[in-house]
């Protein structure tokens, strides 16, 4: 590499082995926990069928991809008020003055969800109950007192969740109504760390601009979201609850219903499950021409070296894989580069790889968009959405919910909003063959704006490539990271 010192290079090279090595530990400690759990077909099975393993399948739903908190907030909140028997909420955190909307007179979330119960609606909150040590938001001591807040003078029932494995959390997010509708994404009812209200269009005037995902679900597979709720519940509250009826078809969409349980945390599923990693291993090894992720973090050693094996052998001469990262992941930004480095080994200048981060608004002062989003599709045949990151927090040992669908209308039509949304461009203009779009428009805009900031003039579009990515550079501190935290 020109210009880097020979002194860089070593320790590059020793950063690079000792990672290698470590990553190795991981994934057979991986390997070995999930065989002992009955788990470890998952590492194994083939691509056979994308809906195979062991999460639940259901026909007849409708899914609506909601995208960004300005549309998904608004819909949630009108779900509430409009409550006939109950809401039940799953969150990592949720704050008692957080408003779902920025209208003036919006309530906060407190005062709505009193008002819904005083009208005769059970609200049930669960929350997770932060940290067992205060070393990072929200604290213990935080989440009680907001706790209080939820719950007095309300008829709110809310409880806190320490079951959590250590250094780990209750991360899903949750809304179920009336076991009629649910919403499964990756929204939470807070401004910590953010602005959940951005648009799409990612205004500068902002604190820091957020892009989200949240679904919203109708038809049978309504009853999974709303049973693994009842689950958790029972478990934490010491309340059961009755068991959610079967709706009727809403639509034409099948929709899988994925989770990531610990094993020895609850009761109801002792061994655990992991159907989210089963569903994007799957789903990864079958693709032939499109890989696109949008997530908040890569350093998954099980997924990455997929991801690797994808670029080292490509399905399809033709075969693309786009990811869009937050350029600062809020505890992990030097692990997520390195295994990124380890792709751009892998694609070793063929130009099937674009990484890419996203921007505020395009000029003279561009400030970063914080992708929330944990979003895959594989060639326009499957996608999933919901709270699990592509971590071994996510897939491993947080609770977390996720759904996929191979509905191919609803997949494609969401990609295209997504890309028009991050290129600029009218979805009617994405309607072509990806590999041309990848070629055509995200390359070339993220390149020209990456330049851009090389020369230190200011940008002109909100897509760049994602800085701070050397080949293979801080590839020791994600696989550490997995083992320290691991268990």
């Amino acid at each position: 590499m020109e210009g880097v010192s020979p002194f860089r290079t070593l320790l590059d090279k020793t950063d690079e082995r000792i990672g290698d090595g470590i990553e190795h530990v991981l994934r057979t400690h991986h390997v070995r926990r999930l065989r002992q759990l009955g788990w470890g077909d998952v590492l194994t099975t083939g691509t056979e069928d994308r809906f195979g393993g062991r999460g639940p399948v259901r026909e007849g739903n409708e899914l609506k991809v909601l995208v960004d908190g300005e549309e998904a907030l608004p819909t949630i909140q009108e779900a509430i008020r409009n409550a006939r028997s109950h809401v039940h909420i799953a969150n990592w955190h949720a704050s008692p003055d957080f408003r779902l909307t920025r209208e003036p007179d919006a309530p906060t979330l407190r005062d709505l969800l009193a008002v819904t119960a005083q009208r005769g609606v059970d609200v049930r909150l669960l929350l997770w109950a932060g940290p067992p040590m205060p070393a990072f938001q929200p604290t213990r001591g935080l989440v009680k007192a907001q706790q209080k807040k939820f719950t007095e003078n309300t008829g709110v029932r809310c409880v806190l969740d320490a079951r959590e494995r250590t250094m780990h959390c209750h991360h899903e997010k949750l809304v179920i109504v009336d076991d009629e509708v649910a919403f499964v994404g990756g929204l939470d009812f807070t401004a910590l760390e953010g602005d959940r209200h951005d648009s799409s269009e990612h205004p500068p005037n902002r604190p820091i601009g957020w892009h989200d995902l949240m679904t919203r679900l109708r038809g049978p597979v309504v009853a999974d979201v709303a049973g693994h709720f009842a689950h958790r519940w029972s478990e934490v509250a010491g309340e059961d609850l009755p068991e959610p009826p079967q709706q009727a078809k809403a639509g034409d969409t099948r929709v899988q219903f994925l989770r990531t349980v610990p094993d020895k945390t609850y009761g109801f599923a002792p061994k655990g499950e992991f159907t989210i990693l089963d569903a994007y291993l799957r789903a990864l090894r079958s693709a032939r021409r499109l890989v696109y992720l949008e997530n908040q973090f890569l350093w998954s050693p099980e997924i990455a070296e997929l991801l690797i094996d994808k670029l080292c052998d490509p399905p399809d001469d033709r075969f693309r894989m786009v990811l869009l990262l937050p350029r600062k992941p809020s505890n992990g930004a030097d692990t997520t580069r390195g295994q990124l480095g380890r792709l751009l080994d892998a694609d070793d200048g063929k130009n099937r790889l674009v990484a890419t981060t996203v921007s505020t608004h395009d000029g003279d002062e561009s400030a970063p968009v914080y992708v929330h989003a944990k979003l895959g599709i594989v060639d326009d045949e499957w996608m999933t959405i919901g709270s699990a990151n592509l971590n071994e927090h996510s897939l491993f040992n947080d609770t977390e919910v996720n759904v996929a669908t191979d509905d191919r209308a609803l997949i494609r039509a969401t990609r295209q909003r997504l890309w028009s949304e991050h290129l600029r461009t009218p979805a009617a203009e994405l309607d072509g063959d990806p590999t041309d779009i990848v070629d055509g428009l995200w390359r070339p805009i993220a390149e020209e704006q990456a330049a851009l900031d090389r020369r230190g003039e200011p940008r002109t579009h909100r897509l760049t490539l994602l800085p701070g990515v050397s080949r293979r550079a801080g590839r020791l501190q994600g696989p550490l990271r997995g083992l320290l935290v691991d268990g």
